[in-house]
């Protein structure tokens, strides 16, 4: 049973596809309709997924050559190495916080103002374990391990999009969709700033490219050439040994070629995977809006946001970078680990807080937004890392801003206050949910 559950929400495309299910379900479509729509979300999701892992794959290439080119050693945030080590430890608990905290969200989202519906398997998961790993470390164990866990999962389910979420609606011009995934820390540090500090009227969309160079008009191709750049400067530089074991002896400078396009690739099919599973998951989530969650809304994995502003994605992900190797050089004078900037969230999470920012703030709100979520997203690790070493996983850390936040309060909370701390927290964020929808129930009806 737990390898079931485990294994389930470890294929995200199997929770929207099974939320497309019950929607069409609901609405009582025909079974034709329903094995369509059931089909096209799941194929869209992996399509995306596919995409999705073709970045991932050429920015795990480009981390040790960056590294090596530019002689640093240091830590990686990497969500999926600390989750790898806490489920042999807490695999159980993780799965059955993962299940009860699902739970809490649909109740959560049915019975307060808050209709947000968390569809993004990884994080799901990524967030569990480290909830397992801190709680059992505090001291909770059996039913109070999975209790207090998956409160605590359930509660940051809905609170996280709902954050985000006037940022995302400046974006999309609705609320058919919000975001699931756990930066809603520097997401809405970026549109904030990009708001105060940056000019709308000139959107990173509207940049005037000359004549000579209108080829850079295509998203496709500006992406292709800023990571040609980027790749081939990268692997010059870098100790030959160590590109000639990432690429089996290949040429440098073919292989940093192919490893650009490998990532443009990757770009395209997440922008055509996004396209396809939105065109079916939101007509199916209506049946569960109006049937069990009523104006439920899902949150979905940051790609979802990238077709909205492709080059802003591109201008994010490069301002982050910068604020990524800011912080990397002042962490020596802190006192703080050495983190080595990351570049799978640096992307992910700089790309979606760039077209965040430019629904803001324009270019310059893209720039500004996006280079101070770089710095924190960068920084916030170091922070976290000594409460990973007492819980065994030395030089180990997340590398998404809300799963180090997460960890920093309820791991301190933990340590300060016992248990106890621990419980009154959950309390406090239930009461101000129930102080929520009670404000709802006397607003006048508009």
């Amino acid at each position: 049973m737990m390898n079931l559950i485990f294994s389930f929400f470890n294929q995200p495309a199997f929770i929207v596809g099974v939320i497309a299910l019950i929607g069409l379900i609901v609405q009582k479509k025909n079974a034709g309709q329903i094995i369509s729509g059931t089909s096209k979300t799941i194929i869209g999701f992996l399509v995306f997924s596919i995409g999705s892992g073709a970045i991932s794959g050429a920015l795990n290439i480009l981390g040790p050559a960056f590294e090596s080119a530019f002689s640093i050693q240091g830590v990686i945030p990497t969500n999926e190495a600390v989750i790898a080590l806490v489920q042999d430890k807490f695999g159980t608990s993780m799965a059955l916080i993962m299940a009860f905290g699902f739970l809490v969200n649909l109740v959560l989202a049915r019975f307060t103002p808050l209709k947000y519906v968390f569809l993004t398997g990884h994080h799901i998961l990524f967030m569990a374990g480290l909830l397992a790993a801190i709680l059992t470390v505090i001291g909770f164990e059996g039913v109070s391990l999975i209790a207090a866990g998956a409160l605590l999962l359930g509660i940051s389910m809905v609170l996280t999009p709902a954050l985000v979420q006037p940022f995302y609606r400046a974006v999309t011009g609705n609320d058919t969709v919000a975001m699931g995934h756990y930066n809603a820390l520097t997401y809405c540090l970026a549109g904030w700033l990009a708001k105060k500090f940056g000019d709308k009227s000139r959107s990173t969309e509207d940049v005037k490219v000359p004549e000579g160079l209108s080829f850079f008009r295509d998203n496709v191709i500006s992406t292709a050439v800023v990571m040609l750049i980027i790749y081939i400067a990268t692997f010059l530089l870098a100790d030959d040994a160590v590109i000639d074991k990432m690429s089996a002896g290949q040429n440098k400078l073919i292989f940093a070629i192919v490893t650009a396009m490998q990532f443009t690739a990757g770009f395209v099919i997440v922008l055509q995977g996004v396209r396809m599973m939105l065109a079916e998951i939101i007509p199916a989530f209506k049946g569960i809006s109006e049937k069990i969650v009523p104006n439920a809304v899902p949150a979905l994995d940051c790609p979802v946001i990238f077709p909205f502003a492709p080059n802003a994605v591109i201008i994010g992900f490069l301002a982050s970078f910068v604020g990524g190797v800011v912080s990397f050089l002042i962490l020596p004078f802190t006192g703080l680990a050495l983190i080595i900037p990351g570049m799978i969230p640096l992307f992910f999470v700089g790309a979606a807080a760039g077209v965040i920012a430019n629904a803001q703030g324009g270019l310059r709100g893209v720039l500004i937004g996006c280079f101070f979520n770089g710095l924190i997203l960068n920084t916030l690790p170091a922070l976290l890392l000594p409460l990973m070493g007492s819980l065994g996983y030395s030089n180990s850390t997340f590398g998404d801003a809300d799963f180090v936040l997460n960890g920093i309060v309820v791991g301190n909370i933990g340590k300060g206050f016992g248990q106890a701390g621990v419980w009154a927290l959950i309390v406090v964020l239930l009461v101000i949910f129930f102080a929520l929808n009670l404000r709802k129930k006397k607003a006048p009806a508009k």
